[in-house]
Formats: C-alpha cells, structure tokens, sequence
C-alpha cells in the first residue's frame, strides 16, 4: 500500500489564448514534480462575512509556497496552500446544530490572477479543514489545505495573485454521521473595505530563447498549432481512477462496550439512542508505538513507511445525551466501533539488558468502542475521549543474536488484556481523529517452545506485566457515502514528531 496520501480529486484543465486564465492558484512553482523553491509569508486580511444573521467579522490567514521565478512555456507546480479562517464561536452557534462538538469545514477562494494587461477570476476550490473542536467561548480558527495544480504561462511578466470572495461550507462533525442528506451551512465572505488582498507575486523573465523554446509544443496539448500567446494554461492532475475505493475494508462488525467511557454524573437518567442506520461506515488510520517496561524499549505499531492498515469504522452508532437542565447538567456521548486488524510489528530488544533479542508481534484485537463527548456546559465544560478493546499477543520469527529460536507457532499471552486509550481534548472526534494514549499490563506468556523446551517463563519475564505505555495518533477518518467526506484518510504523524 502506498503509504502518500493521495490527493482528493482532480484539477480541473482549461487553455485560452490571448485572454489569460487559470485555477485554483496562489503560488507558483520552478518545475514540473519539484518542491518549492521559496515560501511566502503567511498573508493576514480582515473578511465581512454574511450568514443568516447579518454581517460578522472573521481573520483570514492564507500561506502557499511559491518560488522566486517561473519560466514561459514551462509548467509550474505549485505546493500545498493554506487557508485559516477565525470565527467567533458565537457566530457559530447560529449556523451549526444545537450541542455540536466540533465542526468540519471546507472552503473555496476566489483569487484574481493578473499578468500584463490581462486578469481572471480563478476558483481555489474543496479546501478541506477535517475536524476542528469548539471550544466553550471565545474563537474558532479552521485551518483548510489542500493541493494545487500547475500553470503554464505564455509569455514573460509579473504574475499577481489576490484574494476575493471567500466561501465556507460549515456542518456539524456529529452531522457526518446522520446520512448524506444533511446539507451544509454556506458562508460568504468578502474582504473588508480597504483590504490589500496580494498573495503573491511571481516574477516570468523573458529572454532570446521564450520565443522559441518556452513555447509549449502543440501536439503535446493536443490543439492546432496556435500558440498562447499571452494565455496562461492551467495543466491536468492525474486524477484517480472512479471506481478506486477509498476504504478496501470490509465493515466494522461486533458488540459495543462504552463502559470505559466517562458516564454521566449522577442525575436524571440519560437519552440512550441506537442509530437507526448502524452507524456511518469509514475507515482511518492509526499508528502508534507501544513500550515494554520491562525491556526499556519501544515497537513501533502500524508502521507508516511500510504497509499500515485502516481502521474500519461504524461511526455514531450510538449517542448518550442529557441536556443542561436536567439534574446532575449536560452530558454527550457519541459511541463509534471499530475493528482494526493490524500488521505484525517487528522489534529488537536488549533482552536482561545485554542479550539483543528480535522477534515478531502479531496483534489480535477484538471490536474497539471509541466514544467521544463533553460533560458539562458552558465554561466547565470538560470534553473527554476513549478507545477501549481486548488485546492479545503472539510472538512468532524470534532470533537471539541474530540466531532463529523455535517458539512454536503458539507463542502468545495467556488471555486477552484489556486495552483503555484515553486523548481528552487531544483527540477531537471520531472523524477527525487525534491522539490517545494508556497504560496495559501485558499477562504471562504460554505455548511458547517445541518438544521439551518450555520457553514460557523466558518470555513472561522478560515482558509480562504493568505499566507498558501505548500511544496511537488517528487521523481523519474517510466517510465514503457523505458531502465532504474527507476521503481519501490522511496518514498522521507517529506520536512525539512535530506537528
């Protein structure tokens, strides 16, 4: 499996002679397929946004990288761009459900492209923000990224990019979960009286050869020989075949266990609700690692630069709710599961501190019930968040000093344990993922050895026992059959990297 994160959708294609266009753009790059050579300073400007209830302010804050030249007749790929968008949460409030948690966002900007005499209006469309919590009061800034695709231009000049009308598409996280039917809340926003919206700017040198070998070859773009002239052509992403599936994974099956959930402080009983519908199917992916005490060392789980496996996911499948009038205040669970069939994991230790020791790690993993909410409202509310299933372990392909050592292809803890992974905050929602992290205590080994070698008090304790910490990142996960599904999944960063 290709462990890159595939780019969502394709980029549009289009070509105009004499009069100029392009799409999707605030950036140029020096060539086809390479990093950017420079990157600009994030660009902060003042929006006018009009929902429903009138006028409110918002902060825009746009960053993209672009390089210091482009060349005529030489397509121009641009980096990934940014756009963060700062609302009150107050303005919120009037445009997301009753009780939302976090909101998912997606947002497209209208960026004027000037070069010479000639300008258009291009669309920077479908840029995804997956998850972003909301918190009690105060702001709410949804960063939205996403790809853009590459540009030739025919002829040399400044090239000027600045922002116009910005468009968000707001819904509640929870909203994801309820079937495709639900529309999202559109914003429009348009740059505050005064607003100097450059982006960026790309200086295209002339010279003695643009005439000749800066001209794109005609047969190559497949028209009748005109050349752009002063047009500027937006080049095609290759765009992934239609039927490619964005979850290869069969549907999460088994029973839920919310248990290990935060339950509801003493008071009126709760709203406990099956979903009609099972649930939303998707999938995600979560790396991690995980420490043996015992050995002071780590393994690394679900490996990204290898062939990580998707978690399959049956979102909201159930909801807990209690409203803030009731006795014993506000209470919200949203109950997902889970089934996560992971790749072995492979390890060396310094066994008793001295003897080097690899071995493989198969996981077996039961249903996971991941439940999500807040308890309390208003400036004590206190969001919590927790992964819990059973866990057992097999040891398979070990070596002692680089020699192969017979296990036995039975090799494994005694029982499942129980595994109980808890992110707060940290981890948002079940659509957008975050970090979670426990403590497990791993049982006795048993079956471990051939014939009259028992090998089962070697590895019991050398690894058995309490205190061995597991830490597993999630990304955001993919919803197949939803608006903004925020396919494909995102591959997240093994925990203790730099975000």
């Amino acid at each position: 499996m290709n462990t890159k994160t595939p780019v969502r959708g394709g980029r549009r294609s289009m070509r105009l002679a004499s009069i100029a266009s392009v799409a999707l753009l605030a950036g140029l790059l020096s060539g086809p397929g390479s990093v950017a050579d420079e990157g600009t300073k994030p660009v902060t400007l003042a929006y006018d946004c009009g929902p429903k209830s009138g006028a409110v302010a918002a902060t825009v804050e746009v960053s993209v990288e672009v390089p210091a030249t482009g060349e005529v007749g030489r397509p121009m790929q641009p980096g990934p761009a940014t756009v963060a968008v700062v609302l009150s949460r107050t303005d919120l409030d009037g445009l997301l459900p009753a009780g939302a948690d976090a909101v998912v966002s997606t947002a497209t900007l209208t960026v004027e492209v000037a070069q010479n005499d000639q300008s258009v209006q291009a669309q920077w469309a479908d840029l995804g923000a997956p998850g972003t919590p909301l918190p009690p009061d105060g702001a709410v800034r949804m960063v939205h990224s996403g790809e853009i695709p590459s540009v030739t231009v025919g002829a040399p000049g400044e090239v000027r990019f600045t922002a116009g009308e910005l468009r968000i598409a707001l819904r509640s996280a929870a909203a994801l979960g309820q079937g495709s039917e639900s529309a999202p809340e559109t914003v429009t926003c348009e740059p505050a009286e005064g607003q100097d919206g450059r982006l960026a700017t790309v200086s295209v040198p002339g010279g003695p050869d643009a005439e000749t070998s800066g001209t794109p070859d005609p047969a190559e773009h497949g028209d009748s020989g005109e050349r752009p002239g002063d047009g500027i052509m937006v080049e095609p992403e290759d765009t992934p075949a239609e039927d490619t599936d964005p979850c290869p994974v069969e549907q999460a099956t088994g029973e839920m266990d919310w248990s290990e959930a935060p339950q509801a402080p003493p008071g009126d009983p709760t709203r406990e609700t099956d979903v009609p519908t099972g649930g939303t199917f998707g999938c995600a992916y979560a790396v991690g690692i995980a420490n043996v005490r015992k050995l002071n060392g780590a393994m690394i789980v679900n490996d990204p630069t290898r062939t990580p496996a998707l978690i399959s996911v049956m979102a909201i499948k159930h909801t807990s709710n209690r409203a803030p009038s009731a006795k014993g205040g506000a209470y919200t669970r949203l109950d997902s599961l889970g089934n996560l069939k992971l790749p072995d994991a492979e390890s060396t230790f310094l066994t008793f501190g001295f003897q080097p020791v690899s071995a493989k790690v198969e996981f077996e993993n039961g249903p996971m019930t991941i439940s999500t909410g807040n308890i309390g409202s208003g400036a004590q509310r206190i969001a919590f968040s927790t992964a819990y299933f059973k866990q057992s372990l097999r040891l398979h392909d070990v070596k002692v000093n680089g020699t192969p050592l017979d296990v036995g292809s039975n090799c494994r803890t005694v029982r499942p344990y129980k595994v109980v992974l808890n992110g707060g905050a940290k981890y948002v929602n079940v659509y957008s993922g975050g970090l979670l992290e426990g403590e497990v205590d791993i049982p006795p080994f048993s079956g471990c050895g051939t014939g009259e070698e028992d090998l089962d008090a070697l590895f019991t304790a050398s690894i058995s026992g309490p205190g061995n910490l597991i830490s597993m990142n999630q990304g955001t996960t993919c919803i197949p059959s939803s608006p903004n599904n925020l396919c494909p999944p995102t591959m997240p960063k093994m925990p203790g990297t730099d975000s």
